[in-house]
């Protein structure tokens, strides 16, 4: 039987003049009042709370909200204090601007997320507080690890931010006692003066100062200009030239004026063509997808870009055929690499990949790359060897590369190099080396064991520092006990197994350290020396986040707070 009433018979449907029912309306029992019904009971409990509370059986009466009820809907302060603190750690490990907190769409966010509709978010004073803080806790981390680090080294390159104005980044390396390899930002400091070499000096000795690690630093990786070298000079600390700059320099002085610079120049021209306009770029995804490949732009070629050439050329290669179909819907002047030059290129990536191979090797910051740089550029001299099936062209640009490189090899450290490949039990063999340069490199360490093994004379007059390597020419009498000490502790070295190149050096000597303790101390200065200057110039590409146009008034105070900060954060990740 159909139902004449809703709500537990709080409601009967209207009754019409005929006697049949309205379904559209129904009327209160108890106040006969009229509502209009369209399936839906809402209104009709309305009216039963407002009007009728006490018959209401179909809820539980209400009640007007408390203060108290009203307040426990609102976020605590202990949330709120760890929800501004992860605002400020976000801010500065992203590098993004403080002004994102007086965003209304981050608010809202918080608001939707927490439930609570009058949470405010911290104002940008607060937010500044906040990482002045966090910037405080983390130098004390860094500056409290630098304190325990037996040996330290640097690396260090100049910087011109958007505003025109110039910075110094430095960055530290060195092993902790349990042979983990770190890497921090020191500084990104404005200057002021010219960098000529006395002022260079100045910088990066007010620097180690300012860490308390002026004793510590055992070398200094920074790029090969002028007044970096110059200032090398005068440093207290070894200077390990950037090889991954050499090679680029390499690479870059093999293509000028070669057999490749028509292929080159149309590639050029070719990937111009479709960077530059959004509507050929289009046409070029669309060749893509129909013949399967990989939508991908093309790489136009810097110069000083390390291996943009080779990426350009191996994006042509790649995307020929869709870049010939692209170029017939629309006859231009812009013309295809021919066949030839096609094979000719093919040709010029195989043998950059090796640069790049090399470049990528040589560029970490958390794993050893000094003791690499020996092995690998024997390695690069062996694949640029001339072979006969090899044509002239390549014959030419393999001979130039080389004889440039072998041009570039006296500006190396070589001291340093050599002693660090010895010390790294992947290389100890030192097959990179001539057997009489092997000689020589053992003698070198022999000569700092038994200095460190040699007690210092008490003077009351400290003598100028000296670079470490100057003690391998020392030429002391020795004691027989002495060398036959060293000598001892030599051969145990040499007797080791050594490890696959895959392996970690650092983790080696974290589990033999305790048997070549003397060995272990050289190694911690050696091996943890960059083969590059990259991780100060990454922190130019983490200060391009800082310092943008919309932040160029930013002072040189929180340009450096801001980029060591977010180094140190993800450091910790």
């Amino acid at each position: 039987m159909e139902s004449t009433t809703l709500l537990n018979g709080k409601f009967s449907f209207k009754v019409l003049n005929n006697g049949s029912l309205d379904k559209t309306k129904v009327i209160c029992r108890d106040c006969q009042s009229e509502f209009s019904y369209h399936r839906s009971t809402s209104t009709l409990k309305y009216h039963l709370m407002a009007k009728h509370p006490a018959g209401d059986s179909s809820q539980p009466p209400q009640r007007q909200q408390t203060l108290d009820a009203f307040r426990s809907r609102q976020m605590d302060n202990a949330t709120k204090n760890q929800l501004t603190a992860a605002i400020a750690k976000w801010l500065a490990t992203s590098c993004r601007p403080i002004s994102l907190v007086e965003d209304e769409g981050l608010t809202e966010i918080i608001r939707i997320a927490s439930k609570d509709s009058l949470y405010e978010a911290p104002s940008r004073a607060t937010i500044m507080d906040r990482i002045d803080t966090l910037y405080s806790t983390e130098r004390a981390a860094v500056k409290d690890k630098l304190e325990q680090a037996e040996a330290v080294s640097l690396t260090g390159d100049y910087w011109t931010s958007v505003s025109n104005d110039n910075y110094l980044g430095v960055t530290a390396h060195y092993f902790t006692r349990q042979w983990e390899l770190q890497s921090h930002a020191l500084t990104v400091m404005k200057t002021e003066e010219r960098h000529f070499a006395d002022n260079v000096v100045d910088h990066f000795m007010t620097v180690a100062r300012e860490w308390g690690i002026e004793e510590k630093v055992a070398s200094l990786t920074t790029d090969s200009a002028r007044n970096m070298v110059a200032a090398a000079r005068q440093l207290p600390f070894e200077h390990v030239p950037c090889v991954a700059h050499s090679v680029h320099r390499a690479v870059t002085v093999s293509l000028h004026n070669s057999p490749f610079d028509s292929a080159l120049a149309k590639c050029r021209k070719l990937v111009g063509h479709f960077k530059h306009s959004p509507a050929n770029a289009s046409e070029l995804k669309q060749q893509q997808a129909a013949h399967h490949q990989k939508q991908e732009a093309l790489t136009q070629e810097v110069p000083t870009r390390w291996n943009s050439t080779l990426e350009m050329v191996k994006r042509v290669h790649r995307n020929i055929k869709p870049l010939r179909d692209a170029l017939a819907l629309h006859p231009t002047r812009i013309p295809m690499p021919t066949a030839a030059e096609l094979e000719k290129t093919k040709k010029l990536e195989t043998a950059l990949e090796h640069c790049r191979y090399v470049s990528d090797l040589l560029g970490g910051e958390m794993y050893v790359s000094c003791s690499v740089v020996l092995p690998a550029l024997c390695h690069l001299s062996r694949v640029m060897d001339a072979t006969e099936d090899d044509p002239a062209y390549m014959v030419k640009f393999k001979a130039t590369f080389k004889a440039d490189m072998d041009g570039r090899k006296d500006k190396y450290n070589t001291t340093w190099l050599r002693i660090a490949t010895a010390l790294d039990p992947r290389f100890k063999d030192l097959k990179c080396l001539t057997k009489p340069d092997r000689v020589q490199v053992w003698n070198s360490i022999r000569t700092l064991l038994m200095e460190m093994q040699r007690p210092a004379e008490l003077d009351d007059t400290p003598e100028p520092a000296k670079k470490k390597p100057a003690l391998m020419l020392a030429d002391e009498s020795s004691s027989d006990e002495e060398e036959d000490s060293v000598e001892r502790c030599i051969d145990r070295y040499k007797a080791e197994p050594m490890i696959n190149l895959d392996d970690s050096p650092q983790e080696w000597w974290s589990t033999h350290a305790a048997s070549h303790r003397e060995l272990a101390i050289l190694a911690r200065r050696y091996l943890s020396t960059p083969a590059t200057s990259v991780p100060s110039e990454r922190l130019f590409s983490l200060s391009g986040h800082v310092v943008q146009k919309r932040r160029a008034s930013l002072s040189p105070e929180n340009v450096n707070r801001l980029v060591c900060l977010s180094n140190w954060l993800k450091a910790k990740k």
